[in-house]
């Protein structure tokens, strides 16, 4: 009998990029962005497949070569969730999906798991990853997500500002966002589905049409950071890391 409630990592991976143009195929050790990406994914427990959704030929190739499964996606789409949408929708026992972004080499195994565990067992619509940070640099960059949950560790908001506003000091945690996301199918076609918010234009932080439409998002903490490869500064961080 074949499961009709399989648990999927899907990584969308897509050649142009604003500031780093090519990054899944950028290579170190010989070994290329998507690659590490893939093989840490493969390390997940409980998963059933894990697909690469890609709008390049090239990345498709780079994945035929190294033996990943990979999929097409259209050239069009704004967003990772759209991306990874294309792919689920062509499965429909895909009933679990975790986008796992291939600019992620570093991302830990372990928390991936939990976010697994979390949307397979937990009444949620979500689950994402945050860490604490008391870094005050990070704090103030807008390129750093922050997040604020309730008490019961549910999604309250996301923003590029600094949140929460410390009227009162020394009070504060700072949390920032890992944007790795587990969804029940239900959801994510739901997110897709639906326009952009005004939320979501306003920070440009797709997780905020989620909580408009009033989903629940579970909110995971982690002590890992992880290294996201944005800028060409960042691949030639891992790739210090990764000096044979």
């Amino acid at each position: 009998m074949s499961n009709s409630n399989k648990a999927a990592i899907i990584i969308p991976a897509r050649y142009n990029s604003s500031r780093l143009n090519g990054k899944p195929l950028l290579e170190v050790n010989d070994k290329p962005i998507i690659q590490y990406v893939y093989e840490r994914a493969l390390k997940v427990k409980n998963i059933d497949i894990v697909v690469v959704a890609t709008d390049d030929e090239r990345i498709y190739k780079k994945c035929i070569e190294f033996g990943a499964n990979v999929e097409m996606t259209d050239d069009t789409h704004q967003s990772g969730s759209d991306r990874i949408g294309e792919v689920a929708k062509r499965h429909s026992d895909y009933k679990y999906i975790i986008n796992l972004q291939g600019d992620e080499p570093l991302i830990n195994v372990e928390d991936v798991q939990k976010i697994v565990d979390v949307i397979k067992n937990e009444t949620c619509e979500m689950a994402t990853l945050v860490r604490m940070t008391c870094d005050e640099t990070e704090i103030n960059n807008p390129n750093v997500v922050k997040c604020v949950f309730n008490k019961d560790d549910f999604a309250i908001y996301f923003s590029r500002s600094r949140i929460p506003f410390e009227r009162n000091l020394d009070i504060a945690k700072y949390y920032a966002h890992i944007g790795v996301y587990a969804y029940k199918r239900e959801a994510l076609f739901n997110i897709i589905n639906t326009n952009q918010t005004m939320l979501e234009k306003t920070e440009g932080l797709e997780q905020l049409r989620a909580l408009d439409l009033g989903f629940k998002i579970k909110v995971i903490k982690t002590l890992n950071k992880t290294i996201g490869i944005d800028t060409i500064e960042d691949f030639n961080n891992f790739k210090e890391l990764n000096k044979i």
